[in-house]
């Protein structure tokens, strides 16, 4: 897939970093956002994250640069809902962590969650949370 600029409604949040959306009269499309990783619903703040996603996204207009698919067939994009960046106010709200294998390409990301880190803010206000990524690990191997 090209990389595009697209303008969606987005119809749905599923989670702290997904969400559907339908740009004109296309088929919705599922879109994951770059860049990040959210708890998942089950996990500790997975609830807050998806809420929070929601309340500036869901039944407002995203403006996408995508840029790919990702496995599960999910349009990866660079999301903006109300002149915010998704992922920046994810990380900021400490409800997201910045995608470690891509965190050498944003560097904003990286000291957004370093605040929010230092700060104790949302996720970092526990003892040792679990990256979503080791959260996944765990619950395959159950």
């Amino acid at each position: 897939m090209l990389a595009s600029i697209l303008l969606c409604l987005v119809v749905s949040v599923a989670d702290g970093d997904t969400l559907t959306v339908r740009c004109g009269d296309r088929r919705p499309l599922r879109v994951r956002i770059v860049s990040i990783d959210a708890p998942e619903k089950r996990q500790a703040f997975g609830k807050q994250s998806g809420a929070h996603l929601k309340a500036l996204c869901h039944r407002r207009q995203a403006s996408l640069r995508t840029v790919g698919k990702d496995g599960y067939g999910r349009t990866l994009a660079h999301v903006r809902c109300a002149g915010q960046d998704a992922a920046a106010y994810q990380v900021r709200a400490g409800l997201a962590w910045v995608y470690t294998p891509q965190a050498k390409r944003y560097p904003e990301l990286v000291q957004l969650q370093k605040r929010a880190q230092a700060s104790h803010t949302g996720l970092w206000s526990q003892k040792r949370p679990l990256a979503p990524w080791d959260y996944r690990q765990r619950q395959r191997k159950r």
